[in-house]
């Protein structure tokens, strides 16, 4: 089990201080939009449309919005048509970072994402040059006070879990990309707080960075954060628990 703070477990930590509650509305709304364009407006045949309206939900989205954006996915009302596409660069000390989008005008988003990395102290790459260093998997993350290790263990692999690592307050458990709702509502039924569960890029192994690199990569990673048209952001970097607090505060 790790005893360091993940990206996903740094931006948990991060989001308690600073959540804008807009910008993930209309990045979760982007997600539903697609997922109905691609698979159907019914949640229970579309796995990637049942996790994009169970985070919605998570985040007390009305039910108005969700249905909105479902029907201008499946065509129902007119709404805007999102592409998918997926960036990689490097940051600070040579961080691998994979950046995935959804957006109206690739030409626009990816001249903004590499700006954001220029300005940054990193550089945007060729595809396919940091991507070998990450694997496909569910994360969710789930608030770790008052529970034991052993039992979030138990609950997560008998759900479909792959492993499950501890950050400085939470859990964080690995899944199949296919069973992540399923282990998220395995979790849930044993009195678990999910804090957040989506697709992610994970990264094989990690970089240990402390002082200004820290820093350094967690501002570029902040603003990727920030664009509108972000929706996740991977990099394969390990800060120590203290010197997340220090940068946090």
């Amino acid at each position: 089990m790790s005893g360091h703070s993940k990206w996903s477990t740094i931006k948990h930590k991060k989001a308690a201080k600073d959540a804008r509650r807009g910008k993930l509305f209309t990045k979760v709304i982007k997600e539903i939009t697609v997922a109905a364009r691609l698979g159907g407006g019914d949640i229970n045949a579309n796995p990637r449309l049942r996790t994009a309206v169970s985070n919605a939900r998570g985040q007390s989205m009305p039910s108005d919005n969700i249905e909105r954006a479902i029907k201008k996915g499946t065509g129902e009302l007119e709404g805007v048509s999102y592409e998918e596409a997926t960036y990689e660069g490097y940051g600070p000390a040579g961080v691998a970072i994979m950046v995935s989008v959804l957006t109206d005008n690739r030409n626009r988003t990816v001249a903004e994402i590499r700006n954001l990395f220029g300005k940054n102290n990193g550089n945007l790459g060729e595809n396919g040059c940091v991507g070998w260093m990450f694997t496909k998997q569910g994360v969710i993350t789930v608030e770790g006070e008052g529970l034991a290790e052993d039992k979030v263990f138990e609950a997560a692999v008998e759900a479909g879990a792959d492993d499950v690592s501890t950050g400085d307050d939470v859990f964080e458990i690995a899944t199949p990309p296919d069973v992540l709702e399923d282990v998220k509502t395995g979790l849930e039924s044993a009195s678990m707080k999910v804090v957040s569960a989506e697709i992610a890029m994970v990264p094989q192994t990690t970089v240990t960075l402390r002082g200004r690199e820290a820093e350094q990569v967690l501002k570029l990673l902040e603003a990727l954060e920030d664009h509108d048209d972000v929706q996740t952001v991977s990099a394969n970097v390990d800060i120590p628990a203290d010197e997340v607090e220090r940068l946090s505060a």
